[in-house]
């Protein structure tokens, strides 16, 4: 008989999250389902160029040490692990975990990859008139620079792997939330078209998939917003219900604070239209959505809706676009932001003479101006500052030329200057096209220590 409640927790809300809250979780949560959300938009680009250089990366780089951390308290607690960090290579990925596991003493645990989020084949060879997302130009403009195209796969697409008896599963790009509503859809049983469902499942994933957000991280403000014991700051919980109305807590103990403030912040994170959420299993409604507190860390949810899904998938293209030199200079004591601004000058000046003055570029005094720019309000004189040079520029050779004007400023610059840096890094950016879901087809491979 299926319990009436599950329970889910986060165990990452980004690829290089801390691991002892995650811990925390798997011992004592109480868990059904721990779930690590990895990706980010430009991350499955980059694990590409990784992979492309040895075919046996390519995922989440803390993939081995959060299994190394967890799975022997979800073994022991029964609790089933999903995630995302497979990134550009959740094959690879699940044969890490049986790794992790056989060096754990655990041979009897199972893996399943979900595979058909990498879509880059079949867009190059008949989608390339696709337009891009907010852009005139279509995908043809990126063939030459293209480096990945990842579909963002729903829930449906991780059934199949939890209707086996996997305790891990590893997927690459699947939608945030998705990771969340679909052990919603498994255990209760909710049909693909149930909307007001599957949108409650979606809140659920959303409150939960940027993990200590919601218990008080990016929310704490000294003074205004206080949150305790942030040193200790647990993860997330929710416990949710067969009609998709859940309860946000965390373990009794940890650090930080569920209140209706820090999921009121996480509710409208990062969303555009709260009456139009879109996904790729249902066009989730955050309108009615009410959050109540009932009791310390405990706030219940009510009120998720959605409609009927689009036709499209979102697909993340990850492509080259040039390069970023950088270079950093420290001056202090009396005249440290004139001597500052005259480091910025000079170096302005010599780029331009270069033939660089085109390129888009930031001269910025840290401390200063550095996120405000020149409408930052005048500071008292500062007793230090940090010059930054940036620039993007279409080659290597020329960003490697940006970081080193800013170091020549040792000998040819203001007096005081000391601690420079140069910083060299190809930008990887990311666009977005939509493309048929009928085109986009899934796989799962069962993996385990006696062999595929």
């Amino acid at each position: 008989m299926h319990k009436t409640t599950l329970r889910i927790g986060a165990g990452a809300g980004y690829s290089g999250d801390r691991i002892p809250p995650a811990l925390e979780l798997a011992e004592k949560g109480q868990l059904d389902y721990l779930v690590f959300e990895c990706l980010a938009e430009r991350t499955i680009a980059l694990a590409q160029l990784e992979r492309s250089k040895d075919p046996a990366a390519g995922f989440d780089p803390m993939l081995v040490a959060r299994m190394r951390a967890v799975l022997p308290a979800c073994i022991r607690q029964g609790t089933r692990i999903i995630s995302n960090m497979g990134a550009a290579n959740p094959l690879q990925a699940g044969h890490a975990v049986l790794a992790v596991a056989r060096e754990l003493g655990l041979p009897q645990l199972k893996v399943a990859v979900v595979l058909g989020d990498d879509v880059l084949a079949t867009l190059t060879s008949s989608g390339l008139a696709l337009p891009i997302l907010e852009s005139t130009q279509t995908l043809a403009n990126f063939q030459a620079e293209l480096i990945s195209a990842s579909a963002y796969l729903g829930a449906e697409a991780l059934l199949p792997a939890l209707q086996t008896d996997a305790h891990v599963i590893i997927t690459g790009r699947v939608a945030d939330p998705a990771l969340f509503l679909a052990p919603l859809m498994h255990h209760f049983g909710w049909a693909a078209d149930d909307w007001t469902r599957l949108g409650k499942g979606v809140l659920v994933g959303h409150l939960l998939e940027c993990a200590a957000q919601i218990t008080g991280g990016y929310f704490a403000d000294p003074g205004f917003k206080d949150v305790p014991n942030m040193a200790q700051l647990g993860f997330p919980l929710a416990e949710v219900g067969v009609s998709g109305d859940a309860v946000i807590t965390k373990v009794a103990g940890s650090g930080g604070c569920v209140t209706v403030a820090t999921c009121t912040e996480q509710l409208l994170y990062e969303i555009e239209n709260p009456a139009r959420y879109l996904q790729p299993d249902v066009v989730a409604d955050f309108t009615q959505v009410q959050l109540t507190q009932i009791g310390t860390d405990l706030v219940q949810v009510t009120g998720g809706s959605g409609h009927p899904r689009t036709d499209t998938l979102k697909v993340t293209l990850g492509y080259r676009d040039g390069f970023i030199g950088e270079g950093q200079m420290s001056y202090a004591g009396p005249g440290a932001q004139t001597r500052g601004q005259l480091a910025l000058d000079l170096v302005r000046q010599r780029l331009a003479d270069a033939g660089y003055g085109e390129f888009e570029a930031r001269y910025d005094l840290i401390g200063v101006n550095a996120i405000f720019g020149p409408s930052s309000p005048t500071p008292p004189e500062p007793a230090e500052v940090r010059a930054r040079v940036a620039l993007r520029v279409p080659t290597l050779q020329q960003a490697q030329h940006v970081a080193q004007e800013v170091e020549a400023l040792y000998t040819n610059g203001p007096s005081g200057g000391g601690g420079a840096t140069r910083a060299v890094r190809e930008v990887i950016a990311a666009a977005s096209v939509l493309m048929p879901r009928s085109d986009v087809h899934i796989t799962t491979v069962l993996l385990n220590s006696e062999g595929d």
